[in-house]
């Protein structure tokens, strides 16, 4: 067989982890990145430099905060004791939580910038209309910046699926539970497997080119429409 029962399960369990956490980010980072682009608050720049700490921090340095904070003496990890749910470290949620804070700057730097674009003029052509800010928001702000949803989404689900340091850090190493693609390659290197990790390696690298092929190939029909 092409890939090992336990390659294709890391797979599944990486295209679930994928999934979850790009859907807990359209929720979270949508007011995020609505704020962002609209505040003319002292506390943009604080918080914009916080959403995107992920992207230049080591991964090794996020994922051992990450543990600590959600480890059974740290406060995440106290508050969840407290209400019966256990530590998250080395679970699936756990590894959830974790892609949550280190993809949320591909989700909320691109649904910015598309805010940022539509401009304020259709904001207040609505108001004038006497349209609710929610109805704005609903009708008129999310349909305008709908391209950038849809890189956004992209660029989440292809970071989460390829991310490695935080999720062996907050994840570890269990098979079904937190061993996802990026880890179960390690493991057929570390055991000198060379040929199973070239074979799950290239179907990572041609789902990771398929999907930013697609992003490219869809930008320009968006400039043309």
């Amino acid at each position: 067989m092409f890939l090992s029962d336990a390659d294709l399960q890391s797979i599944w369990l990486t295209l679930r982890l994928a999934g979850v956490v790009t859907l807990i980010l359209f929720v979270v980072g949508t007011p995020i990145a609505w704020w962002l682009a609209h505040t003319r608050s002292r506390l943009k720049g604080p918080v914009g430099a916080v959403v995107a700490l992920p992207l230049v921090l080591p991964p090794s340095v996020l994922g051992f905060y990450l543990l600590v904070t959600m480890g059974p003496n740290g406060p995440v990890g106290q508050l969840t004791q407290a209400l019966g749910i256990g530590v998250l470290p080395f679970t699936f949620w756990g590894l959830v939580v974790a892609s949550v804070f280190y993809s949320l700057p591909f989700m909320v730097q691109p649904v910015q910038n598309a805010f940022e674009a539509i401009g304020d003029r259709p904001l207040e052509v609505a108001a004038t209309l006497r349209a609710s800010p929610l109805d704005t928001f609903f009708t008129v702000a999310l349909p305008l910046a709908a391209p950038g949803f849809v890189t956004a989404g992209i660029l989440t689900f292809a970071h989460t699926v390829g991310e490695f340091g935080v999720v062996l850090m907050i994840g570890g190493n269990i098979p079904g539970v937190t061993r996802v693609a990026s880890v179960q390659i390690y493991d057929h290197v570390e055991a000198m497997e060379y040929g199973d990790a070239h074979r799950l390696a290239a179907v990572m690298l041609i789902f990771s080119f398929l999907v930013l092929l697609a992003l490219y190939l869809w930008r320009p029909n968006q400039k043309n429409t």
